[in-house]
């Protein structure tokens, strides 16, 4: 938890204007890809202060906030390190997330125990707020129900 604590300490900085290039999943199954419509309609307009950026190609399986500072892909396929019990994860609002730190200083958390798979990528810049995924888990928890994805 130490990493969430730290995440939490530094504010937001300010919305960029381009768009961002966001590659989808490949298409999931029908069931996945309409929870993910549904979690795509509910996304809010910011996320730690940065405002919500067109993505290309645009999809209901995606979402960019601040340019490519956050990006959302949901109906990922379940990430082989989910089965490792010695991952970091930290649970927000009700959802559980694999925490990853990437190579280039920005982290990658992916729910878990839910129907459809949904990853978060936040740039090194931005990932001193951790505040993100309090909304975020909040919409998940709301359109995304509990279970495990056989996808």
């Amino acid at each position: 938890m130490p990493v969430l604590v730290a995440l939490l300490a530094l504010p937001g900085c300010t919305p960029g204007d381009s768009d961002a290039r966001v590659d989808p999943p490949p298409t999931p199954p029908a069931d996945v890809a309409g929870l993910c419509a549904a979690l795509h309609k509910e996304l809010p307009g910011t996320v730690a202060g940065l405002a919500r950026t067109r993505t290309d190609p645009e999809s209901d399986l995606t979402a960019a906030w601040g340019g490519s500072a956050i990006v959302l892909r949901c109906g990922i396929a379940k990430p082989p390190k989910m089965a490792d019990p010695a991952q970091d994860g930290v649970e927000v609002n009700g959802v559980r997330w694999l925490l990853e730190k990437l190579d280039n200083g920005g982290f990658r958390f992916t729910t878990g125990a839910r129907l459809a798979y949904t990853e978060v990528r936040v740039d090194k810049e931005h990932a001193t707020d951790a505040g993100m995924l309090v909304g975020l888990s909040a919409v998940v928890a709301k359109t995304v129900p509990q279970g495990i994805s056989s996808y």
